[in-house]
């Protein structure tokens, strides 16, 4: 080949693929840019919006690889290397890992979740799962709780979201219902006096609103009544014990009777037949 021929192809080569490597450069160095501002912005948001602080990394992280992986394959593009393959073999090998980690992308999710709408928080005693407990630990994967029996659980996070979610303590004030019996024979306008100065001697017990007495059932051998007061979320379990030892004592004092299961047992004398 002659070389009169090859330089002026050689010049045109590079004048051609030296302007889309510089593009191609610009692209990456402008869209690196471009991503983390947008990292910085996303983090700005989340902080702002209170998420979860332990989820905030990982989530901008993710943001940020996303995005630079758009800009590379934008790079690769303007040199003119073919990207769909590069794109169906990413997606591929995406799929393939989903399928072979489909529980544990399940608890990642639904961790995600937990963390981002908060439907409980460390600290809460909550109910799920079949599960009773303090919340110790919110992962991004697990979940642990602590039983009022000093027992760790953890549970996985699409088990848990899955389910419905009981938080007792999601609001600084809750009622408490307890039941009392009393017998048949006793003055009942007098047992509510009883049961209502009880609740208004206890400090405990919040005067707004204001607590109910009332006659919840006329069972087979007592006389119930429902006593509901209002009280801080975290004085429950006290007043729980504290109150029924209370009236008890209160009952005693005052000859007010609280049934129990009795059982009558007559006796017959069988006279043997004559022989």
């Amino acid at each position: 080949m002659d070389v009169n021929t090859i330089i002026p192809q050689l010049k045109e080569w590079a004048a051609f693929y030296g302007l889309n490597i510089i593009a191609a450069i610009l692209i990456f160095v402008i869209g690196r840019w471009v991503a983390k501002v947008l990292r910085k912005l996303i983090r700005k948001l989340l902080e702002k919006s209170k998420v979860d602080a332990s989820i905030i990394p990982f989530v901008t992280n993710l943001a940020y690889v996303l995005m630079l992986t758009v800009v590379v394959i934008a790079a690769l593009s303007k040199l003119g290397i073919q990207t769909a393959s590069l794109i169906a073999i990413i997606g591929a090998a995406g799929l393939a890992v989903a399928l072979a980690l489909q529980g544990s992308l399940a608890n990642f999710a639904a961790g995600v979740l937990v963390l981002i709408f908060r439907p409980f928080k460390v600290g809460d005693y909550i109910e799920a799962a079949g599960i009773a407990g303090s919340v110790e630990k919110i992962e991004i994967f697990t979940t642990t709780l602590k039983t009022p029996d000093n027992r760790v659980i953890i549970i996985p996070n699409a088990k848990l979201s899955g389910d419905i979610i009981i938080n007792y303590t999601a609001e600084k004030t809750r009622r408490l219902d307890l039941v009392f019996g009393v017998s048949y024979g006793d003055d009942l306008q007098k047992v509510k006096k009883v049961l209502l100065d009880i609740l208004a001697a206890e400090p405990r017990v919040l005067k707004e609103p204001a607590p109910m007495v009332a006659i919840v059932e006329l069972a087979d051998s007592s006389v119930n009544f429902a006593v509901r007061p209002w009280i801080k979320s975290a004085d429950y379990w006290d007043l729980f014990f504290a109150l029924r030892e209370t009236v008890k004592k209160r009952f005693d004092e005052e000859g007010i009777t609280i049934p129990f299961p009795q059982q009558d047992v007559h006796m017959y004398e069988m006279k043997k037949e004559a022989s």
